[in-house]
């Protein structure tokens, strides 16, 4: 067994799941809902959701991955034996998110070294539209196998990079995220700069930040601010299992977890002042729409070509766009895999090295299928079930295993292990963990299923049903069903001389005993 890595120094842990954190989703879907759920109104029930259920998890995963010094996997073995499998869930169900985000990664990546072509498109911003669709060759449904050469090379980098940035776990990890938490901040600062001097900016702005209190009484209000505080934080993915695990027994989980999800807000609302003054300042806010892809290959796009007169200044504006996307991606993806790495090695007793490996090439031949031309619709599917059903079905499964299967006092005591000026009080914990956020999240798995069934029969997207069974259904299942497989191997592991690690929350003390004269 290799000795276990950890964190530089509290600003390392800090920067890593900041950029965990902060990914695609606060840049592109965080702006979306904001337009559609009337700007300011958002705002306020987003932070509300933070507060009662974002904050509490995120502080739960970290404590107990601290106290365990185990990835999910384990951590959740050691909560309960019969939790295993929601650890196992965690880490498949992440798995599968890596294969198809790795692809994300690339088309920005080809966006980006592309972006020169928007010199050209001065006020053409239908030629702008149709970029990505050119350069990805993609036809939106399931036809096309063919993989385009630009995207294959372009997925390769993306992979190339991931594994340089987590070869080493925690170490390296600890001197990828001082640049990569930094460089897209500062990218957003300029964009945001840019935004704000154009004319028409206020009215974006304004649209942004003014409540629309109607809002308030839609209920996919409530639902979307819900998941995009759960989807955007990382829990659940055993992300934070691994970092929490790296982490110094003198950490101050309290500040440090507070840091964090709000510095992840902080980006989110960055992130909605550039697009709203930019597509104001363009004339174009009637365009900003929910779906990220769309937001970032072809609405942005749009703006882009219209912001000055000058092409080779468009260009190099679009390049900044596209390389702080690079730079946001590039921590979420290298985060997933390393959770995943993680729980597999403590699990099994490998080395983390050979588990990145493995990982990082099995995720790479499966994120092929990605590339192709029906590339689009098959992740479309994907992430439909893996965030609107796995994920929040095992937020729910985690909640109830940590809050009603085992004594939270414990895990609350161990939040408030180094806390001096504030402690997270026990009744706001307690109730996050096994009423709050249980609630809301079987809330949000009714809605989705409701949305899914009543309003459109069953099929999501309009895709062909048997793809729907395969990359919808029959991957859930393999997420719930992964943990009872392993449990079998490790069982038949056993019989050849395995040995599982004992994990035990409260190591008994020793007596000592007594000298005789």
């Amino acid at each position: 067994m290799e000795k276990r890595g950890s964190w530089g120094s509290r600003l390392t842990f800090i920067l890593a799941s900041v950029g965990s954190a902060v990914g695609l989703g606060n840049a592109w879907r965080f702006p979306g809902l904001a337009a559609k759920h009337g700007g300011g109104t958002f705002l306020l029930v987003y932070l509300v959701a933070m507060l009662v259920m974002g904050v509490p998890l995120f502080m739960m995963e970290i404590a107990i991955s601290r106290k365990l010094r185990k990835g999910a996997i384990e951590s959740m073995r050691g909560i309960s034996k019969k939790a295993e499998p929601i650890g196992w869930a965690a880490t498949s169900n992440a798995f599968v998110i890596v294969t198809y985000y790795s692809v994300v990664f690339a088309w920005v990546i080809l966006m980006f070294l592309n972006s020169w072509r928007f010199a050209f498109m001065t006020q053409d911003g239908e030629a702008a539209s149709s970029l990505f669709f050119d350069l990805t060759k993609t036809t939106g449904a399931i036809q096309g196998g063919d993989i385009p050469g630009a995207v294959l090379v372009c997925c390769l980098l993306a992979w190339g990079l991931i594994f340089i940035c987590i070869r080493n776990g925690a170490k390296s990890v600890s001197k990828v995220v001082k640049f990569t938490v930094f460089a897209p901040v500062a990218l957003l600062l300029i964009m945001a700069v840019k935004g704000c001097t154009m004319s028409g900016a206020g009215v974006g702005l304004a649209k942004l930040f003014i409540p629309d209190l109607a809002a308030l009484s839609d209920p996919s209000l409530w639902v979307d601010a819900i998941g995009q505080v759960f989807y955007s934080l990382s829990i659940m993915m055993a992300i934070m299992f691994a970092y929490g695990s790296y982490l110094s027994d003198d950490s101050n989980i309290v500040a440090d977890s507070l840091i964090i999800c709000f510095s992840d807000m902080a980006v989110s609302v960055l992130s909605g002042i550039v697009m709203f003054s930019t597509m104001g300042g363009t004339g174009m806010l009637d365009k900003i729409t929910s779906s990220g892809v769309a937001t970032a290959f072809i609405v942005y796009p749009q703006a882009i070509v219209h912001l000055t007169n000058i092409g080779w200044l468009n260009a190099s504006f679009g390049a900044i766009f596209y390389l702080m996307l690079i730079t946001l991606a590039i921590d979420s993806a290298f985060s997933i895999v390393e959770g995943i790495s993680a729980a597999v090695s403590d699990k099994f007793h490998l080395k983390p090295r050979s588990v990145t490996i493995a990982v990082c090439s099995i995720a790479g031949v499966i994120s092929l299928v990605y590339c192709s031309q029906a590339g689009l619709a098959w992740l479309d599917i994907v992430d439909n079930w893996t965030n609107q059903i796995n994920l929040i079905l095992i937020g729910v499964l985690e909640c109830v295993a940590v809050g009603w299967a085992f004594n939270l006092r414990k895990v609350h005591s161990e939040i408030n292990r180094n806390t001096k000026d504030f402690k997270a009080p026990y009744w706001w914990f307690a109730s996050s963990v096994k009423v709050v956020s249980p609630v809301l999240l079987i809330a949000l798995f009714t809605w989705n299923m409701i949305v899914l069934f009543r309003d459109n029969g069953g099929s999501y997207g309009g895709y062909p049903i048997w793809a729907q069974v395969i990359a919808g259904w029959a991957v859930s299942c393999m997420v719930f069903v992964s943990g009872f497989i392993a449990k079998a191997v490790v069982s038949n592991m056993k019989k050849k001389g395995f040995v599982e690690d004992e994990i035990v929350w409260d190591k008994p003390v020793q007596e000592k005993i007594p000298a005789t004269k």
